[in-house]
């Protein structure tokens, strides 16, 4: 799955929408063509909620969506691409789907609630059917059923709640409503009751999305039968995986995808390890309305999607019926060790491809959100993570950490944080994972307790662990690791020696919750429990995936979504993979990472901006640049705070930094961004405690602050930032395009694109609209086209099998010079990568003076100014126009 076939030379991000169907993205094609890169990356195309803006959503995996355009609209799109020499990269999504409203627009999962665990879809999703008297909790009610019990109506043979509508169990139809919600396989809930009561597995903390049990071989074929179809007919030519770390076997599921993949692009053996094609026993393809599909609600209340018979219709499993094989191991036919963890070992090419049977694989990276120093395994059989890591080595070069050093210290005087609320980064994320694990994720570490309970019940060396002590090591352990989840699986050794020393690191940790020495050594049974030592029964592979999957959504909730709102004294360090307590990189650390990206993951992704950046590339670059300027921003943050007056201090200072951030204080944009962040940092107010007083305060201080500032105020703010933010944003961007892998950019960001948090990202773009363009503004798409042409004419230079080498500045600015030179095999041929970093220290440094840059043999030419340099560079001429330069030879 990397480089054979059809490796990119570069992506371009579609968020597609009913506002931005393929119809709008087939007639962005030659523009897109035009600018160089080689393929489209499409978000998710699979059915989903109505009105979807971002498609994670899925509702039916058999279906096309058809708002989008169904079927037919995607191979339209795939045919003018393919025209213009362009192929697709879809998104997908195996961790969840949907629970939606109205319920049916999820067949399968409208079976599981109209037939409960007897359906042959309740193999489907993650439900622990020991939990809620066998029921399923839905915990959709605006409050507790006493005072909703009005407004729930029967109609047309359903249970009607405004939006939502329910199946009725077979037979009960006529019953009184009270002894009607009792005999249902569900249970309508308060949603409050999600928090500590829910017994489904769920994306993260997010109730409306019900994870997938993609483990299980029968709900693999099920809900990849589609997209392995459009990858056999060439539609689709490489595979994004959305949150690989949710599922219970990543590497498992990655290794399976792979098999899958080479039977669709081969001869249809191999596969699965069952020697058929997912998409039917005759090999028959699906017709453009099979794979669309009309939405229409399952017969009787029952289901489709759970396998194809070759020509689009849905059938039931093969084994007709039942619960299959759960979570917990109960019922059916036992998954083998292969199906269940996947193998270890590594494949003869390092794990990046093999396969003996079938055709080619497909290009494909994983989002996989890496700890800084943290790799991923070398075993999977993927080309590489889609960037996050890339993301933070390119903006941490542009961190002075001297500025960071001042700018923290203004920042706890003028905010004056406690330490574990925004004060001190370690201090921050300990006490937010602590109030995540307890609450958020309370239903989880519930479960996870009830699963140690019975390991511990059935074997009499590990009794007498209490409940509650079990419950207290789960979560001293999980708030203690520094990274999303573990990899490791009941029978084998972890995927790294890693990932066994943090565990026991984190359990080291966690014996100091206890009091008692004998007591604490429950630790060490969670400890082994999720390090998969204790057993190979149901319980124990079930705890052992279950761990990891919590950690993961721990860390994501407790990070992500909550700790980065609260240390905020620089908010472009807060982004997805990285590190606000310790944001800067050093040119050596930068060039150590491209080489080991060279060796281990060439054809791996990079990005700058997704669709889940907190704030786009453009609008970090700005940002960052205050670690140059450290005392002019306390000093104007302070001054502006004094003519218009915030809630708190702490407010202030990210309010004026995201203001910053889009460079003007437009109030349809910034007042929903900055509520978000209030919200998700749980200061005063939350998603689920509002506090409308408060949030009333935060709009009018907004109103009346950063969206009232006049021309005179982003004048002086341009004055001191623009400069350096124009070399920040042109160096991150020359260093994306041309560093080790393969960059993703995302819509709207090879121009000037300064963005917040989505929604504000995620507006429908406009590839290929005309601009108006001076300045920055102009010099970014000079500079992304000429990158992105270089990479099309020359994957050598790039690719696998290419060169890096680092070059070093000479004279007294030296270190505000990062460059590199790519060669094809052998050294052959090359380009040349130069950026300016810390633009205004230099220039208080006096500049460049006397600095040099000494190039390889040979002319060089400069592809976005025109000048040519040889021998050793005089840094003041090269850079004279523009702070970046990409030097072919002549």
């Amino acid at each position: 799955m990397t480089a054979d076939p059809g490796t990119p030379t570069a992506t371009y991000r579609l968020q597609l929408q009913p506002a931005f169907p393929f119809a709008a993205a087939e007639r962005a094609v030659p523009y897109l063509a035009s600018l160089g890169v080689s393929h489209l990356h499409l978000s998710p195309v699979l059915e989903a909620v109505p009105g979807s803006t971002h498609g994670y959503d899925v509702v039916d995996h058999s279906a096309v969506r058809a708002e989008l355009g169904g079927a037919a609209g995607l191979r339209a799109l795939a045919r003018t691409a393919r025209a213009h020499g362009l192929g697709l990269i879809v998104d997908i999504v195996p961790n969840h789907m949907a629970a939606p409203a109205p319920e049916r627009l999820n067949a399968p999962l409208w079976d599981v609630l109209r037939n409960g665990s007897k359906s042959p879809y309740a193999r489907w999703f993650d439900i622990d059917w020991r939990a809620q008297d066998g029921k399923v909790l839905l915990p959709v009610l605006g409050g507790p059923l006493g005072e909703e019990w009005r407004r729930l109506r029967i109609e047309d043979g359903t249970l009607r709640y405004y939006d939502h509508v329910f199946p009725l169990r077979p037979g009960t139809e006529g019953l009184p409503l009270p002894a009607l919600l009792d005999a249902q396989w569900y249970r309508l809930g308060w949603w409050r009751l999600a928090r500590t009561e829910l017994n489904y597995r769920r994306f993260f903390t997010i109730s409306e999305l019900i994870a997938v049990r993609v483990e299980d071989p029968e709900v693999f074929r099920a809900t990849h039968a589609t997209l392995l179809e459009l990858v056999r007919e060439g539609v689709v030519d490489g595979l994004r995986i959305d949150h690989p770390d949710g599922l219970a076997d990543p590497e498992g599921y990655l290794r399976r995808l792979d098999r899958a993949v080479r039977a669709a692009t081969g001869d249809g053996r191999g596969g699965d390890g069952r020697g058929t094609t997912p998409e039917g026993e005759g090999g028959q393809r699906l017709t453009p309305e099979d794979e669309s599909g009309r939405r229409t609600a399952p017969e009787g209340g029952g289901g489709h999607g759970a396998a194809s018979d070759g020509g689009g219709r849905r059938t039931a499993p093969e084994d007709g019926g039942g619960r299959g094989t759960t979570s917990e191991g109960e019922g059916g036919q036992r998954l083998t060790p292969e199906d269940e963890r996947g193998r270890r070992a590594a494949p003869e090419d390092g794990g990046r491809g093999a396969a003996p049977e079938g055709g080619g694989g497909r290009w494909t990276v994983v989002e996989k959100i890496l700890a800084r120093d943290e790799p991923l395994p070398a075993s999977w059989p993927v080309a590489g993570t889609t960037g996050y890591d890339a993301l933070h080595h390119i903006d941490g070069l542009f961190v002075d950490p001297d500025g960071l050093e001042k700018l923290t210290a203004l920042y706890r005087a003028f905010a004056a944080p406690p330490a574990d609320l925004g004060g001190d980064w370690a201090a921050t994320v300990r006490r937010a994972a602590r109030e995540v694990v307890t609450h958020e994720l309370a239903a989880e570490v519930a479960r996870l307790t009830r699963t140690a309970s019975r390991i511990c019940a059935a074997d009499v060396r590990l009794r007498d662990h209490a409940p509650w002590a079990l419950r207290t090591a789960i979560r001293e352990v999980l708030v203690r690791l520094p990274v999303y989840r573990p990899y490791a699986s009941v029978g084998t050794p972890p995927a790294t020696d890693a990932d066994a020393v943090l565990l026991h690191s984190a359990a080291a940790g966690a014996r100091e919750a206890f009091t008692v020495p004998l007591e604490a050594r429950v630790v060490e049974v969670v400890r082994d429990a999720a390090l998969g030592r204790l057993g190979d029964g149901p319980d124990h592979r079930d705890f052992c995936a279950r761990f990891a999957q919590t950690a993961a959504a721990l860390r994501a909730k407790s990070v992500e979504d909550t700790a980065f709102y609260r240390y905020t004294p620089l908010l472009s360090a807060g982004e997805v993979g990285g590190d606000p307590g310790r944001p800067a990189v050093t040119p050596e650390e930068f060039h150590a990472f491209a080489a080991r990206r060279l060796r281990d993951w060439p054809a791996g992704g990079t990005v700058l901006s997704t669709h889940d950046t907190k704030r786009s590339a453009d609008a970090r670059a700005r940002v960052t640049a205050l670690t140059e300027c450290p005392a002019w921003w306390g000093r104007t943050v302070a001054e502006l705070t004094r003519s218009a007056p915030a809630p708190d201090p702490h407010l202030a200072w990210t309010a004026w930094q995201t203001a910053l951030a889009l460079g003007h204080g437009d109030a349809e944009r910034l007042v929903p961004a900055v509520l978000k962040g209030v919200r998700e940092a749980g200061l005063r107010t939350t998603w689920t405690e509002r506090n409308a007083a408060y949030e009333k305060e935060v709009t009018a201080f907004l109103t009346a602050g950063p969206c009232a500032a006049g021309p005179s105020v982003w004048a002086a703010i341009g004055a001191e930032v623009d400069g350096p933010a124009r070399a920040n944003a042109l160096g991150a961007a020359l260093l994306h395009l041309t560093m080790p892998g393969v960059p993703d950019l995302y819509m709207g960001t090879e121009h000037l694109w300064p963005a917040l948090v989505d929604p504000d990202n995620r507006r429908p773009p406009e590839p290929g609209a005309e601009r108006q363009a001076q300045g920055l503004a102009a010099e970014k798409p000079l500079l992304t086209r000429a990158a992105l042409r270089l990479r099309r004419e020359r994957p050598e230079w790039f690719g696998p099998g290419s060169g890096y080498a680092p070059l070093t500045a000479e004279g007294p600015t030296a270190a505000h010079c990062t460059a590199f030179v790519r060669t094809g095999a052998g050294g052959r041929g090359g380009a040349i990568t130069v950026v300016t970093r810390l633009s205004r220290r230099l220039a208080e440094a006096g500049g460049w003076a006397a600095t040099r840059l000494p190039l390889p043999p040979g002319r060089w030419r400069d592809l976005l100014t025109g000048r040519t340099a040889e021998g050793s560079a005089a840094l003041a001429e090269l850079l004279s126009r523009l702070p970046v330069a990409l030097l072919v030879r002549t």
